[in-house]
């Protein structure tokens, strides 16, 4: 979302450090081109123009002309400025109440509110929450039967809702039925429309007091840019939100948005939405989106999804293996699994601090099938294969590409990767097994 944005402040700061000593000419300078920056990343004009401001009035300061490093101290105001200007802090959802609470999901047509809603529910799963899905957008039939498929890919519970209904009257009956399913969330999957309109925000009106939601949330497509911002604010004025969702930030989104929402209507981002599947909703950090924008990396989600994706007791039983050199295919296929549970390895790598920086990797092109390739070749693969890869000759290795519908040469990639990473392991063992994280292998 935020990469041209990125690459036009690291060229912004790589001249502000190349200077000793800065003077109020050369900081001037550097900030009219951060401006222009902001503006082409669609920020909200006013936003852009304060926040130039703002980091100006800090940076003809003491703490940048008395530095040493000058160059680094800017740097460090406008991640600073940056947090600030997203919120500062992560803001959680807001469940206090009678159970079960109510969660308000409102937005325009096509926003992703029902998709949102079920990665919402998965979310609040981790949590320990028990998530009750209620279709309340009455006008499309689609949305309704999308919400209940929904439900039943991810087991959770939905409302059987049916067109005809009123949606008031949906939302009330729902809370019985929550109760008696011993759910102790709902969430409301409202009706959007292609523009706000009176009849829309009044029949949002109703719900509210009807329900008294313990959260409304706006789910905001990313990339309708500023147009996400003043549907933001229309939204708030009516409903007073207690938050936003940004959809779709996967997409070509500039990432305005995101910087403007908070500044302008006062309300934080709390979740946004990196991809299709329903484990990919991730929480809004000010701070690592601060850092991520500048090139920093962002190792605390990083560190976050690798947790997600690993299993305690598999990564015990790995470290034992790994420290015998009793590494199987089994095992190279299990860690490529949780690797793919981490989500798109472009983005991982985008969390290691300084990798985009890096030549090499800054528009590396990363094949994700690669790894399902790798998954299907060692699932048409024989356990006792697995066990012992030295058995698999060419006969073998030829039955193995027709079973998992990949090439002979694509067999012998993987074995021979699995066979330098045996090499590694062998050595890292006559070491010492320092070099190995928890679980984690270093490939």
């Amino acid at each position: 979302m935020f990469d041209n944005l990125s690459g036009r402040l690291d060229s912004v700061f790589k001249k502000l450090k190349g200077h000793g000593k800065l003077s109020e000419k050369n900081i001037e300078e550097g900030l009219r081109e951060v401006r222009m920056a902001l503006l082409e990343a669609d920020v909200h004009y006013r936003v852009a123009k304060q926040f130039i401001r703002d980091v100006k009035e800090r940076a003809l300061g003491q703490e940048v002309m008395k530095s040493l490093t000058p160059g680094q101290q800017v740097v460090k105001i406008v991640r600073d400025e940056l947090t600030g200007l997203m919120g500062s802090e992560h803001q959680e959802l807001n469940l206090a109440g009678p159970k079960p609470v109510s969660l308000m999901l409102v937005g325009l047509q096509g926003s992703g509110k029902t998709t949102t809603a079920g990665k919402l529910a998965v979310y609040l799963r981790k949590k320990g929450e028990k998530p009750f899905l209620v279709p309340a957008d009455v006008y499309r039939p689609a949305a309704i039967e999308q919400l209940k498929k929904l439900g039943q890919q991810l087991d959770v519970p939905v409302f059987p809702s049916e067109t005809g209904m009123d949606p008031v009257e949906i939302c009330r009956l729902a809370r019985t039925a929550a109760q008696k399913e011993g759910c102790n969330t709902l969430l409301l999957d409202t009706a959007g429309r292609l523009h706000v309109d009176e009849e829309l925000m009044q029949e949002l009106v109703r719900i509210r007091d009807q329900v008294r939601p313990s959260d409304i949330l706006l789910v905001a497509d990313a990339m309708t840019g500023q147009d996400a911002v003043n549907i933001a604010k229309t939204f708030d004025d009516t409903l007073d939100l207690g938050g936003v969702i940004l959809s779709k930030t996967d997409g070509d989104a500039r990432g305005g948005a995101a910087l403007s929402i908070k500044s302008v209507t006062g309300k934080p981002v709390k979740f946004i939405g990196v991809g299709e599947k329903s484990n990919q909703l991730e929480a809004f950090h000010p701070d690592r989106m601060a850092s991520g924008i500048l090139g920093m990396g962002d190792v605390l989600s990083l560190i976050e999804k690798a947790q997600d994706a690993v299993d305690e007791e598999k990564a015990a039983e790995l470290e034992k293996k790994l420290r015998k050199n009793q590494f199987t295919l089994e095992d190279f296929r299990d860690q490529m699994v949780q690797i793919r549970k981490m989500g798109s390895l472009s983005d991982l790598i985008g969390m290691i601090p300084g990798m985009n920086k890096v030549k090499q990797l800054k528009n590396l092109e990363v094949d994700e099938k690669e790894l399902v390739r790798i998954e299907a070749i060692i699932n048409s693969m024989t356990p006792y294969e697995r066990s012992h890869h030295n058995i698999i000759n060419g006969s073998r290795r030829k039955r193995i590409a027709g079973g998992s519908g990949t090439k002979v040469q694509d067999v012998n990639r993987l074995l021979k990767n699995y066979t330098q990473v045996m090499k590694m392991i062998k050595k890292l063992n006559k070491g010492g097994m320092r070099g190995f994280g928890r679980g984690m292998l270093p490939f």
